[in-house]
């Protein structure tokens, strides 16, 4: 039997755009001095968008009326949240996660996703190829390994690569179906216990870890020149 992998699980209070970004942020920035994944569940006090921190904010505000729109500290493209169910993980360097290359990463997340889901009985499947997405919208059209249900696209995930470690941020838009958010997170959670030897322990949000998530809310993600600067 394999060692068990020690793990923080942190599940979040709802909490509006600004917070749920600098929290992520916050999460990479002090991946490499905690040294252990960590996996977010968290949800979204008002409808709000997000894009990839690589993206213009002038082109991608034109093709959403949802704001607040954030630049997430991620890549990819335009996400709204509505009702949809938002993670994270965050690896730090050394982890066998931050070794994997991108599309390796975001294949195994997706396939973590995609167990959940079945243990639910709905039956979820990665995509095995692409469909053209629309400029810059996430959830319109599909990539690779992307998370399906009826051929339609109800996962998608952006990621980023820095010296202090690995952040995945998800989204999970649910399918029509009598599912509780709640049974989903602990699905996700069994899967990880059991598939791969995952030990749970709740995060350690201290003292420290709050005001460098404080500090990037109020420097980077209340800022308008923040998000607009691209």
């Amino acid at each position: 039997m394999n060692p068990s992998s020690p793990w923080y699980l942190l599940v979040s209070p709802p909490a509006d755009a600004a917070r749920n970004m600098a929290l992520d942020h916050a999460l990479l920035a002090t991946a490499a001095e905690r040294g252990r994944p960590v996996l977010r569940f968290y949800s979204w006090t008002e409808p709000a968008a997000s894009f990839g921190y690589f993206q213009s904010h002038a082109a991608l505000a034109a093709l959403t009326p949802l704001r607040p729109l954030v630049r997430r500290p991620t890549g990819g493209g335009l996400v709204p949240h509505l009702a949809d169910w938002t993670y994270s993980v965050t690896a730090p360097p050394g982890s066998d996660w931050y070794a994997l290359r991108a599309t390796a990463s975001y294949e195994r997340v997706h396939d973590w996703v995609r167990q959940a889901f079945l243990r639910l009985g709905v039956a979820a499947e990665l995509a095995p190829c692409c469909r053209p997405e629309a400029p810059g919208q996430c959830f319109v059209g599909y990539e690779k390994s992307d998370v399906l249900w009826h051929d339609r696209k109800i996962a998608g995930a952006a990621q980023r690569r820095t010296k202090d470690g690995l952040l995945i941020q998800g989204s999970v838009q649910p399918p029509p179906l009598p599912l509780a958010r709640a049974a989903w997170e602990a699905a996700m959670g069994a899967v990880g216990a059991d598939g791969a030897g995952i030990a749970w322990t709740d995060f350690p949000a201290d003292a420290a870890f709050l005001a460098r998530a404080d500090a990037l809310e109020t420097a980077c993600y209340r800022q308008s020149a923040y998000h607009q600067r691209r």
